[in-house]
C-alpha cells in the first residue's frame, strides 16, 4: 500500500470501530483514542504504559450490585481498532492470552480481546530496545494486519479473516502483486534493522541461571538498591498482577461496585496477610518474585520450556531509577555480583 494511502485507509477503518493507537505530546508517547488521524505517532519510540492497559485497564468495574443483584459490568469494552503496535508488544499481548485466556478464563480481558483488531507496525530499534535477544523482533501472529515501512509503501501482512475484510473494504489502496524487487527491499530493510541493534544480553539460558541462582547473594545487593516504586511491574509488558475492593453507597439506595486496580508485588504490602504477616516483607524477597517469575516460572507454567515472558521491549532500562533491569540482572547472575549503579 502506498504511504499516501494510508490516510484513506485509516478513515474507513471507522466501520469497524474506535481508532486507538501511539501519540506523541510534549515529548510524552501513549496509547490513546484517535480522534483526530493527524496525532496518530507512527515514529520508533513506544508509549512507556504498554497497551496492555487498554485490555486490562488501571481501574475499572467488575461488576455493580445491590441488595436485589450482582451484575458483570462490561461498560468499557467498546469495538476498536488498535494501530501502531510494535512486534515486541504484540508478543506482550498473546503472553498474557496465556495467563488471561487459558480456563478459567477472565472474562473482561477475552472480551475485551475479542472487540479489538489489532493491527501492528514495523520499527527501528531505539538504543534500549532488546527485542534481538528475546526473539520477540518478529512477529508471525497475534495480529490482524501487520504494517512494514518501505520508505514509500507499505508490506502488508494479513494475519487474520478479519484482516483481510479490512483489506477489501478499500480494495483500491492495495496492491496484491508482490514484485521480485518487494522481497529484495524487504529483506535488506531487516538486514538494517538487525545491524541498529545495539544492546543484547544472554536470554536463552535465563531460565536455568535464574534456577541455579535462587539462593545467591546478588538479591540481596539488589534489595539494598531497590525503592519499592513498582514502576518495574506497571511499564511491563506482561505483569498483570491487581487487587479487587468494593466501593459501597449506604444511602438509603445501597448498591455499590466490585472494582479492580493495578497491583504491584513490588510494594511492601503486597504478600502481607491476615494477623499482620508478610511472605515477603523483604525487598530482596520481593525483587526475587518477581524475576523468577518473569524469566523461569512462567515458561514453566504456560509456555514452552526457555520461554520467559519478557519481550524485550527495553522499559524497564529505562524507567528504573536505580538501574535494577533485565540487563543488570542478567549481569549480576553471570559474574554473581551486583555492580554499582553508574
Amino acid at each position: 500500500m502506498r504511504k499516501d494511502d494510508l490516510d484513506c485507509f485509516l478513515l474507513e477503518t471507522s466501520s469497524f470501530g474506535e481508532l486507538w493507537g501511539p501519540t506523541k505530546q510534549d515529548g510524552k508517547f501513549a496509547y490513546e483514542k484517535i480522534e483526530d488521524r493527524s496525532r496518530l505517532y507512527l515514529g520508533n519510540e513506544i508509549p512507556m504504559i504498554p497497551p496492555k492497559k487498554l485490555f486490562h485497564p488501571p481501574t475499572f468495574d467488575v461488576a455493580h450490585f445491590s441488595e436485589e443483584d450482582f451484575t458483570s459490568s462490561y461498560d468499557w469494552i467498546n469495538n476498536r481498532v488498535l494501530f501502531g503496535i510494535h512486534p515486541c508488544d504484540i508478543h506482550g499481548l498473546m503472553i498474557l492470552d496465556k495467563f488471561f485466556g487459558e480456563p478459567p478464563a477472565d472474562p473482561y480481558w477475552v472480551k475485551s480481546r475479542e472487540k479489538t483488531i489489532v493491527i501492528g507496525f514495523s520499527c527501528i530499534p531505539c538504543e534500549s530496545c532488546l527485542c534481538k535477544s528475546t526473539g520477540t523482533d518478529l512477529v508471525h501472529e497475534g495480529f490482524d494486519l501487520f504494517f512494514t515501512d518501505l520508505e514509500d509503501y507499505y508490506l502488508v501482512w494479513v494475519g487474520s479473516s478479519v484482516g483481510d475484510d479490512m483489506t477489501r473494504v478499500r480494495q483500491d489502496v492495495f496492491d496484491e502483486k508482490v514484485e521480485k524487487e518487494d522481497i529484495k527491499k524487504y529483506f535488506e530493510w531487516r538486514t538494517k534493522r538487525d545491524s541498529c541493534f545495539v544492546t543484547d544480553f544472554e536470554f536463552k539460558n535465563l531460565p536455568d541461571m535464574m534456577e541455579l541462582s535462587y539462593a545467591s547473594k546478588i538479591w540481596e545487593g539488589f534489595g539494598d538498591k531497590c525503592l519499592s516504586c513498582g514502576q518495574c511491574t506497571i511499564v511491563c509488558p506482561t505483569c498483570n498482577c491487581y487487587d479487587a475492593y468494593d466501593e459501597i453507597n449506604m444511602s438509603a439506595d445501597f448498591g455499590g461496585s466490585r472494582r479492580r486496580r493495578w497491583d504491584s508485588c513490588m510494594f511492601a504490602d503486597y504478600s502481607l496477610v491476615a494477623g499482620g504477616h508478610n511472605f515477603r516483607g523483604k525487598r530482596s524477597e520481593r525483587l526475587k518474585l518477581w524475576y523468577t517469575h518473569k524469566l523461569r516460572a512462567f515458561s514453566a507454567e504456560y509456555a514452552k520450556p526457555g520461554k520467559p515472558s519478557c519481550v524485550g521491549c527495553g522499559r524497564c532500562v529505562v524507567t528504573c531509577p536505580v538501574e535494577i533491569n533485565v540487563l543488570t540482572v542478567t549481569d549480576a547472575l553471570s559474574t554473581g555480583e551486583v555492580r554499582k549503579s553508574k
